[in-house]
């Protein structure tokens, strides 16, 4: 029933990407907090927070799919690095905006969009490896240790947020998350290089293009893809608040409000990762994923009637542990169902699927809560998600019936 740590234990050179991912995770979900937190105060506008998210949106869906074709034809070791570093340089950039006397709101659109970019690149090459370093039996450990991984960062990051911005404000928690980046570049630098060479060489293929192609094709013709990505679009496109927490902090009266709402989620994430065990007995993992999504949309829409900060909070935990769950099956499918000289291209895909909801959902949450109030914008997201959760199973029946096992997926993997 607990949480399988083989991976950790049995692997150094996973354990390290790990302990890199771990410390930088927990810095950007301290800007993750930050940069709203920050804008709310200068522009005292949902909807200029809910912009961020389509400020976001292109570089999401442009380079994640040149990511991930990159991250198939060269070292991902070397990737991994470069972006970490564009990464660290563009929280440089937020913490000399924060620390000028009359900070741009321009500057953090533009710095946020290229810090998206960046990531777009890293993510890719980051779970291509993090499948090839781990046997096909350990799959769901490893899907679970990587969301206990985010969750904690989750979990503590807004949290540590909270107080940073109280304390010394935005300065604060930009310079945490720069001294984070350079501690996971040191992690990064000791995997060893013959860990990260990847299984094709860029003279196999013809262009990049080709690369694109050859990605959209194989996740196109898989219903069991497919319905991870629609299903992981449509619950936050409409069931994500978080670009409402800034009001709501502002409406409990207390700056670390914005960290407590944005951890509970994580609070309740955490509680299941850590009881991950079973999940490695479950096969059907697409039926899996669609309950859990509709579990997140109901406590959304829970959280929009919420007459309490505490029960508000309950609410998000209760979303946020369905969440968890619906994360560790669309990981398990992907990593068993892609070939690993496709895991990057794929990752890229999966990338968009994952980042844009939350981007759009955020616009959508903020555009609407200023024409109709916070509360609303909450409930009626959360109620048009459950539908379109519920619908993707009836639409895709080949996804809500997927399933497999360690022997299938060790065979699709070295395809």
């Amino acid at each position: 029933m607990f949480l399988d740590t083989g991976p950790l234990r049995h692997n150094t050179s996973f354990r390290r990407l790990f302990a890199s991912q771990f410390i930088s995770g927990l810095g950007t979900m301290v800007s993750y907090v930050a940069v709203p937190w920050q804008l709310y105060q200068l522009t005292h506008s949902n909807a200029q927070v809910g912009l961020l998210g389509l400020v976001q949106l292109l570089p999401v869906v442009i380079c994640g799919l040149l990511g991930g074709a990159v991250a198939d034809r060269v070292d991902r070791k070397r990737l991994l690095i470069v972006s970490e570093a564009l990464m660290a340089m563009c929280l440089a950039g937020l913490l000399a905006n924060a620390w000028a006397a009359a900070p741009s709101v321009l500057a953090i659109y533009a710095l946020v969009a290229v810090l998206q970019g960046a990531s777009g690149f890293h993510r890719p090459a980051l779970e291509a490896l993090t499948q090839k370093l781990a046997r096909p039996e350990e799959f769901a450990a490893v899907a679970a240790l990587s969301s206990v991984r985010g969750t904690v960062g989750m979990v503590a990051g807004p949290a540590l947020a909270g107080l940073l911005l109280a304390r010394w404000g935005a300065v604060g928690a930009y310079l945490f998350d720069f001294c984070t980046f350079l501690a996971a570049l040191f992690f990064i630098y000791r995997i060893p290089g013959e860990a990260m060479e990847t299984a094709n060489t860029p003279k196999e293929r013809p262009h990049l293009l080709a690369d694109l192609a050859e990605g959209l094709r194989f996740a196109w013709a898989r219903p069991e893809l497919m319905g991870t990505y629609i299903v992981d679009i449509v619950a936050m496109a409409f069931a994500f608040p978080v670009a409402l927490f800034p009001a709501m902090a502002a409406a409990d009266g207390r700056t670390e409000s914005v960290g407590w709402l944005l951890s509970a989620m994580s609070v309740g994430a955490l509680a299941i990762g850590l009881f991950s065990g079973w999940t490695g007995k479950v096969t059907r993992h697409g039926r899996a994923v669609i309950i859990a999504a509709a579990v997140w949309a109901l406590g959304i829409v829970a959280l929009g009637f919420a007459p309490s900060l505490s029960l508000g909070l309950a609410c998000l935990a209760v979303a946020g542990a369905a969440d968890m769950v619906s994360g560790v099956f669309r990981g398990t499918i992907w990593n068993q169902t892609i070939p690993n000289s496709l895991r990057g291209r794929l990752a890229g895909i999966e990338m968009i699927s994952y980042l844009t909801g939350p981007l759009v959902g955020n616009a959508r949450a903020g555009f609407m809560a200023d024409a109709w109030g916070v509360s609303a914008s909450v409930w009626i997201g959360g109620a048009i998600c459950l539908v379109g959760v519920v619908m993707t199973g009836f639409v895709l029946p080949r996804f809500w019936a997927y399933r497999s096992t360690p022997a299938q997926a060790r065979e699709a993997v070295m395809a």
